[in-house]
């Protein structure tokens, strides 16, 4: 497909009136495939797509600074999150004290070691290498020679984003708690209130980086030592193929010779659109889809108190929270562990369709929900999460102890999956689409 022009118009943007330091740059918007040429920005302005209205760039004041320094704060409360108690729960004389690292312990314990790597990739592992590698490379770009790798190393931390899940492990810990307040004494210990100012400080982090800043930081400094063209603006005809970066979004214009064109600035190949997006996408849905069944089907977690229990599922688990009158809490946990993996297939099927369909209306709202599919994704992780709390904190034996269920596994690669189909789904193709029914019925 030959590439859209330009929208001059992008050059009256609102935001262009605020003023700013770099010119004019060609970028592809990511959610509907449209070039338009992004407006000098002042610090604290917001450039938004003309046609579907996403976020093509937000600037802040010292970017870069603010940002090096948050991350030191951040990894500081992540060593202290990592290395002190979390809760302490006691009961009958007995004593129980978890760390970040129990839940994963306990679920291994129990032979889930499957669902002990997610637990342990996404509320640790995931958090670190995220936290100290962007440090690295804020800090790699103030050395006189910046290390050549900084552009590989960012671009893998883009990669690397959706899956730390401190703020929704937090979350998952206040379930259990609200769980466990009845059933032992509980004392919260100085890891908790890390994490609590961890999940501030990564919010902040996140909101006063300008990743372009970073690029253009890397640029100025001759990382890569390859030549930029931010000039290369996307014409008509079917020999010029402009193609925008999925990873740092520079417009490029690569040879027809090219065999597996790369972007310039950061390295990664280069895709008009991401390869066999419906199809790869069709495949984890319909894998979502037949895991779900059993995700709702077999036990979560087994509560045996003085030798009475019974598994609960997860509709069970909600029950159970009405019926001790917790309201707010059995609204939240339906919501993230039924309502959002829901809502998620549905709208995936929804925008799949719609793409192979060629429809034509709504387009705006189909790529809001596209955003809103692949944000809310990760927050499903809070049963999981809870239920690694629970498995490291009771074990008191013949008193009281909770045990982890194969429907806990199932339900973790529920989310899992769904997590991967939005981030394999291209929005574009749903643009693309309607523009060829459009052709066609004018023609």
């Amino acid at each position: 497909m030959a590439a859209a022009p330009a929208d001059p118009a992008a050059r009256n943007h609102p935001a262009a009136r605020r003023g700013g330091s770099t010119p004019p740059r060609s970028r592809e918007c990511p959610d509907c495939g449209r070039f338009q040429l992004v407006p000098s920005l002042g610090a604290g302005a917001t450039a938004r797509c003309l046609q579907c209205g996403a976020v093509l760039r937000r600037t802040h004041h010292d970017p870069l600074g603010r940002a090096l320094a948050l991350h030191f704060a951040a990894l500081a409360m992540l060593g202290v999150a990592g290395l002190m108690s979390l809760m302490t729960v006691s009961t009958a004389g007995m004593n129980f004290s978890a760390d970040l690292l129990s839940g994963p312990q306990g679920l291994h314990r129990h032979g889930l070691w499957e669902l002990a790597l997610v637990v342990l990739f996404t509320t640790a592992v995931a958090p670190f290498l995220r936290l100290a590698s962007m440090a690295y490379v804020l800090v790699g770009l103030g050395l006189r020679r910046p290390p050549r790798h900084l552009q590989r190393l960012f671009a893998w931390i883009e990669h690397l984003r959706p899956w730390s899940m401190v703020e929704v492990y937090l979350l998952g810990v206040f379930v259990a708690y609200v769980k466990l307040v009845d059933i032992v004494h509980i004392e919260i210990g100085p890891a908790l209130y890390a994490l609590g100012a961890l999940m501030l400080i990564m919010v902040v982090a996140d909101a006063v980086l300008d990743r372009q800043a970073v690029w253009e930081e890397m640029e100025r400094r001759g990382i890569p030592n390859a030549e930029i063209d931010h000039a290369a603006v996307p014409r008509d005809g079917p020999e010029i193929e402009a193609i925008g970066c999925e990873t740092c979004g520079l417009v490029c214009l690569p040879a027809v010779t090219e065999a597996e064109p790369r972007c310039p600035r950061c390295g990664s190949r280069l895709h008009a659109r991401k390869p066999d997006s419906v199809a790869r996408t069709w495949a984890l849905v319909i894998a979502s889809l037949v895991l779900y069944v059993p995700a709702n089907v077999y036990p979560v977690l087994t509560v045996v108190q003085l030798g009475a229990g019974a598994p609960s599922t997860i509709l069970g688990g909600v029950e159970e929270l009405l019926s001790s009158s917790m309201y707010p809490l059995a609204a939240l946990v339906f919501l993230a562990s039924v309502v959002v993996p829901m809502l998620k297939l549905i709208g995936l099927v929804t925008m799949l369709v719609a793409t192979q369909a060629g429809w034509t209306g709504r387009l705006r709202d189909r790529t809001s929900l596209f955003r809103v599919v692949r944000a809310i994704g990760r927050w499903s992780m809070i049963d999981v999460f809870m239920i690694s709390v629970l498995v490291a904190l009771v074990q008191f034996g013949a008193v009281v102890t909770i045990a982890p269920g194969l429907g806990a596994v199932a339900f973790a690669a529920v989310v899992i999956l769904t997590m991967f189909a939005a981030e394999t789904f291209d929005p574009r193709l749903m643009w693309d689409a309607a523009a060829r029914r459009e052709r066609r019925v004018v023609a």
